[in-house]
């Protein structure tokens, strides 16, 4: 007997999964409030909104007292010495190069120059001795072979050992001069001479190199404030890490994670909302041509719409598993959750439950969520002007802000600087007190931050009514601050970094006493 083939029943269990749009809210708000309060402190610790017994930042009397595992030297009621700072690695003095590049010296008998060498007073270190290598290299040329000397003398006329002879015959020759390490002190002396008699060298071109230390920490400013470490961006040097960009780092990240996540999650149901009356249409075709909901939908689960395809493939799977169309569509309008869709399916679902024309419904219903769409679209193009007006008022007060850091202020700095008593300067019977620029820098930084919070909000409100947009926007503002500030206003000066001084040299040649070659 032939055995009877059985039919296979194939079940579609693509289940409707649990909206994991909040679990994933609160997974960003908590990770923005912890990088928010994290850079906060650093920032508070920074300003010096927190007193210190020894006046130096919290920031770095906590770390260096960690690292070091001398907490009395880092937060005592002194400041750190040298000694002390150098053992921290946060604050450790690094060198900068000090160069010397001069023109070719002509028909050399007998020349010399006088140049300062640059450094950190040694009463600033305790006694503690810093070693400031020193490195000339040069090159001389002549007709013939010419014995030569190269040396470098101190304000007493000694030779700063070691010295270097040698003969512009001899390939061999390397005329190079290191010294392990030179003093600070004013009037040393680079001394050529030539020690063939009568016989001169016809150029000689030199490079000199001293490796110059400043005393101040390494990372913080010649006011004991965190800048942090240089980065190198091409020609340009930021320091990303400046206890100033804390500040607005510290809002950016409590307004704009959670925000942008949110209105994406907005975006996306407006994007159904679009939809909507469309599918509602579709829905009326359908039931005019005979058709009950339930296969009306199945029918619609296969038709295109952008955003709601995926609700439609769900609806259409919950109805094949038998559930009522009345609750398919209910727990639609809660897993959309916007109030166009729960009053139209409100309107739906009673309709279907007291029987009748339930076509007319659905078009009238699709109509009012059209209109309701088209009256938004509407605000939507009549408020963008005011949010390019919001936006364009930002840009110049931030431009108008970057302008008074970068020239005004320090014109007027440097305008009183060079008072004798301190005090400023004095124009008529007015008085203009001397300024510093990093204040006026930190307080412009301050408000143009606020700046940026207020207007985004107020965009984000004007457009669409929530919060989320507003902050949304206030967070772009402040990145646009970050990247400004950084790039064009956290300049050397104006967070005050000393440039290194250079070595001063004499203006011309001169010819110094002989070297005694015996010496």
């Amino acid at each position: 007997m032939a055995r009877k083939k059985k039919n296979k029943i194939v079940v579609n269990l693509d289940l409707p999964k649990d909206d994991s749009t909040m679990t994933k809210l609160y997974g960003i708000l908590f990770v923005s409030i912890l990088l928010g309060m994290s850079t906060a402190v650093v920032w508070a610790t920074n300003s010096g909104f927190i007193p210190t017994s020894n006046g130096e930042p919290m920031f770095t009397n906590v770390a260096c007292g960690i690292i070091t595992g001398d907490n009395e030297a880092f937060n005592g009621n002194s400041k750190p010495t040298y000694a002390q700072n150098q053992s921290c690695s946060l604050l450790e003095d690094s060198p900068d190069v000090v160069s010397w590049n001069d023109e070719p010296w002509e028909d050399v008998l007998l020349t010399g120059k006088n140049f300062d060498v640059p450094g950190v007073d040694p009463q600033a270190t305790g006694g503690e001795v810093v070693v400031q290598p020193l490195t000339l290299t040069c090159e001389a040329e002549a007709s013939g072979p010419v014995s030569y000397t190269v040396a470098i003398r101190d304000r007493y006329g000694d030779i700063v050992n070691p010295s270097f002879t040698g003969n512009t015959g001899l390939t061999s020759d390397e005329c190079l001069i290191e010294i392990e390490s030179i003093d600070p002190g004013t009037r040393y002396e680079l001394v050529v001479q030539s020690n063939t008699e009568n016989v001169p060298l016809d150029q000689f071109t030199f490079s000199m190199e001293i490796e110059y230390y400043d005393g101040t920490p390494a990372n913080m400013n010649n006011k004991s404030l965190w800048i942090g470490p240089e980065v190198s961006i091409g020609p340009l040097g930021i320091h990303p890490t400046i206890f100033l960009n804390f500040f607005g780092l510290m809002f950016f990240f409590f307004l704009w994670p959670a925000s942008f996540y949110w209105e994406r999650v907005e975006s996306r149901k407006n994007e159904i909302e679009e939809k909507f009356p469309d599918f509602l249409r579709d829905l009326a075709e359908y039931w005019k041509g005979g058709l009950s909901m339930t296969v009306a939908v199945q029918t619609l689960a296969t038709s295109e719409y952008g955003a709601l395809n995926d609700e439609v493939k769900k609806m259409s799977d919950q109805l094949s598993w038998g559930i009522k169309f009345s609750d398919v569509i209910l727990q639609f309008a809660e897993r959309v959750g916007t109030p166009l869709v729960k009053r139209a399916i409100s309107l739906i679902s009673e309709a279907d439950r007291a029987g009748g024309k339930i076509s007319d419904i659905l078009v009238t219903a699709a109509n009012d969520s059209r209109e309701i769409k088209f009256l938004e679209g509407e605000r939507k193009r009549a408020i963008g002007s005011y949010i390019a007006v919001i936006w364009t008022s930002y840009f110049v007060f931030l431009g108008v802000i970057v302008v008074l850091s970068t020239v005004f202020i320090p014109a007027i700095a440097n305008s009183n600087s060079s008072d004798d008593g301190g005090g400023g300067q004095n124009i008529g019977n007015m008085k203009i007190r001397n300024v510093d620029p990093l204040f006026f820098l930190t307080i412009f930084y301050y408000g143009v931050t606020m700046q940026a919070i207020g207007n985004g909000c107020m965009a984000g409100l004007m457009a669409t009514g929530r919060f989320s947009a507003g902050f949304k926007h206030s967070g772009m503002m402040i990145l646009v601050a970050l990247v400004v500030f950084n790039f064009i206003a956290f300049s050397p000066n104006l967070i005050g970094i000393t440039a290194p001084p250079g070595v001063n040299p004499s203006v011309g040649t001169f010819m110094p006493a002989p070297i005694n070659l015996g010496g």
